[in-house]
């Protein structure tokens, strides 16, 4: 599919603590287990990162909510049909730190839902 949807500057992803020190520290974050075997490294728009964090995420603690800047991505991002067809940002290629415009930590509430740092 063509990267046909262009209106999302910041893309978000959802990333346990752990593997996203080594990955600052190497200066590129290749993926967790599942983007490793999907192919492609799984992001959320700021619309789609709570229901994100609800079905993949439930319950975890000691993530990470990662702002990626989209356009810096270039050819290698692409918008896909994912969840009830709604297009969902994949990266083709490893995500360079250059490209990451903020990391902020997304706490467990009370209720046990992920707080989310403030979207753009």
């Amino acid at each position: 599919m063509e990267n046909d949807v262009t209106t999302e500057t910041t893309i978000y992803k959802i990333v346990p603590r752990e593997l996203w020190r080594p990955a600052r520290d190497k200066g590129r974050f290749d993926g967790a287990a599942v983007d490793v075997e999907d192919g492609f490294i799984h992001f959320s728009t700021a619309q789609q990162v709570a229901q994100t964090a609800a079905l993949h995420f439930g319950g975890q603690d000691d993530l990470l909510l990662v702002a990626v800047d989209g356009a810096a991505l270039g050819d290698a991002l692409k918008y896909e049909p994912s969840r009830g067809g709604d297009l969902f940002p994949h990266l083709y290629g490893p995500l360079n730190m250059e490209a990451v415009a903020w990391e902020k930590d997304m706490p467990l509430g009370p209720d046990g839902i992920h707080i989310l740092p403030g979207l753009e």
